[in-house]
């Protein structure tokens, strides 16, 4: 078990949390990674900000020549991926100190080549919340489809196996399609165990209206799933109806 992680990590606008996000890696127990962060032209002070940890050579910087999104951030990472294992953090999450080497030994003891886990949820103060997400132990392509159930910062697949991941250009929902997208070829296990911190920012997906959620799910289902109208719609509706038993289900508080 000493296969290289390659971790893929968009930033924007994230200078506040970056180094925070980029210690809790260093923090691992498993040491063989690179972390492929992919800066989208932010304008704070986020270069400043990762430049004080370039001197580790695992992990590399690369910078868009403008603002183009987290999907087409995410594609040029996996594209620059080395490992076998391929896992996912945002600028502002942090994992536990065991993450990696636990799901590793979990994927391989089990034979699973596509895994998410449970995480709980901070604000920007780094204050726990009271919120901690788990899902179903097995997510098949049809449940998949059914809600995007693995937290981003959980998943972990087998590059080996799975093959490069490209995915169309859309702003939101880019995570779920990707999941999606890895679901064709492989099942997707729960490790049931809380490895990372989720941060709740003012502005996040989870804090938008219905209204907002059904465009970009109608988008996801349409333009990048190339359903037709009626079918974008039927999924649409299926995700939201998915979305309340998760919350009902899989959502502790």
């Amino acid at each position: 078990m000493n296969e290289l992680v390659s971790i893929i990590t968009p930033s924007y606008n994230t200078a506040k949390y970056i180094g925070e996000t980029i210690e809790s890696v260093q923090a691992q127990t498993y040491q063989n990674w690179e972390m492929i962060i992919v800066d989208d032209c932010s304008p704070d002070n986020t270069d400043d900000v990762v430049a004080g940890y370039l001197s580790d050579s695992r992990i590399k910087y690369l910078k868009n020549e403008k603002n183009f999104g987290a999907a087409v951030s995410r594609n040029r990472a996996l594209r620059e991926a080395k490992g076998k294992w391929i896992a996912f953090l945002d600028s502002d999450d942090l994992w536990s100190s065991v993450k990696l080497e636990h799901q590793i030994s979990f994927m391989e003891k089990n034979g699973y080549h596509f895994s998410y886990a449970n995480y709980e949820e901070i604000d920007e103060q780094d204050k726990p919340l009271g919120v901690k997400v788990t899902g179903p132990k097995k997510v098949s392509k049809r449940g998949m489809y059914n809600y995007c159930y693995p937290g981003c910062l959980t998943v972990m697949y087998d590059a080996e196996y799975i093959g490069l991941v490209q995915i169309k250009d859309i702003k939101k929902n880019n995570d779920y399609a990707m999941w999606i997208e890895v679901c064709q070829k492989a099942d997707c296990w729960l490790l049931d165990e809380c490895v990372g911190k989720y941060r709740k920012r003012n502005g996040s997906i989870s804090r938008h209206g219905i209204k907002t959620m059904i465009g970009w799910h109608y988008k996801l289902w349409h333009e990048v799933e190339s359903k037709t109208a009626v079918a974008s719609f039927w999924y649409t509706v299926w995700n939201l109806f998915f979305g309340f038993i998760k919350k009902k289900k899989y959502v502790k508080r």
